[in-house]
């Protein structure tokens, strides 16, 4: 896990130049979807919702991955698969996990975007 970057330099840089302008919408975009994505993870474990949790997880993955989070991504990746095995018991540790991650991906990625 640890061997995953935050951040995917070379395929955010390849969105930067293809987004141009759009490129700070899309980040803007992306950081408030993730928040309300953490938030989902939340309720579905105070829930105990084994099946809510694994679709949260699932598609924060799939968008971590696109916006160049590997690192997050497999994160939510191993939350996806203790909630399609039901196994909630850990998976505080990796909602906890995921969080911090996100918040380092976040500076990295208001950092990123202020460079020239």
């Amino acid at each position: 896990m640890n061997d995953k970057p935050h951040l995917d330099v070379e395929a955010l840089a390849e969105l930067q130049d293809v987004m141009e302008e759009e490129f700070e919408v899309l980040i803007q975009t992306y950081l408030a979807d993730s928040r309300s994505r953490i938030d989902s993870l939340k309720e579905a474990l105070l829930a105990g919702d084994a099946d809510q949790f694994a679709k949260a997880a699932h598609s924060f993955k799939g968008s971590c991955i696109n916006i160049g989070a590997p690192r997050l991504g497999a994160l939510c990746f191993e939350a996806e698969q203790l909630g399609k095995q039901s196994s909630l018991a850990p998976a505080s540790g990796v909602l906890e996990r995921i969080d911090t991650e996100f918040s380092e991906v976040s500076r990295r990625l208001q950092n990123f975007n202020s460079e020239p």
